[in-house]
């Protein structure tokens, strides 16, 4: 299923899924589109799948996995892979299925979060991208 056509997360008790949301002492670098656990998830762009990791220390079961293209670097969160470093993907392509959070965080709205990084590694917001996409039907 297209990432692009996941509805925003609103707030719920455990916290807002838009980009710059208060996060305790930090704040939220990424965007969280609702979808329930075991969804398919498409590739957010065409790039090479350039990590597959895992966001919690400690915990090996929530996963991760990181698309790369030119310029950009593309994380998207709370995935169980169906893909491998190395592999290229095109914009939708399913790169693995969302992971329900609610066992760790009671009361959260199951989401995918998506972050993105540009070559000095600082965050971009990708609501521009993902309300674009949104409006092309992507």
């Amino acid at each position: 299923m297209n990432l692009y056509s996941f509805p925003f997360r609103k707030c719920d008790p455990k916290g807002c899924g838009h980009y710059g949301a208060p996060r305790g002492g930090r704040i939220h670098r990424g965007v969280d589109l609702a979808c329930e656990g075991k969804t398919p998830v498409g590739s957010p762009v065409r790039g090479r799948v350039s990590k597959v990791g895992w966001p919690y220390v400690g915990n090996r079961d929530i996963r991760y996995v990181q698309v790369t293209c030119e310029t950009y670097r593309y994380r998207v969160f709370y995935v169980s892979p169906t893909v491998a470093v190395g592999d290229m993907v095109e914009l939708g392509d399913i790169i693995g299925a969302s992971q329900s959070l609610k066992h760790l965080y009671p009361g959260i709205t199951d989401h995918v979060h998506l972050e993105v990084k540009d070559q000095e590694h600082n965050f971009i917001d990708p609501t521009p991208l993902i309300l674009a996409m949104k409006s092309l039907g992507a």
